[in-house]
């Protein structure tokens, strides 16, 4: 398979949330690699996510979009805001 990411992914394992809005809760997830240009978590579910949300790691926020998913983890690209 070719790589096709124009950053490295760091890999990493640091606790994150998902926020949806300022009115609903903060989701947990895991952040299992990391770039400037995006990122990989492990989440309890992705059913519901939206495709656009702002992720929360080390107390930064960074708008994100839906890359790519499974059951139970997202890649997702930065956008910026």
């Amino acid at each position: 398979m070719t790589e096709r990411r124009t950053f490295f992914r760091r890999q990493t394992l640091k606790g994150g949330f998902i926020v949806l809005s300022e009115r609903a809760p903060r989701l947990e997830c895991t952040v299992r690699n990391f770039s400037k240009a995006g990122a990989a978590l492990r989440v309890s579910t992705t059913f519901g996510l939206p495709q656009h949300f702002d992720l929360v790691v080390d107390g930064m926020a960074r708008h994100c979009r839906s890359q790519c998913r499974t059951d139970n983890s997202i890649g997702v690209v930065f956008e910026s805001m």
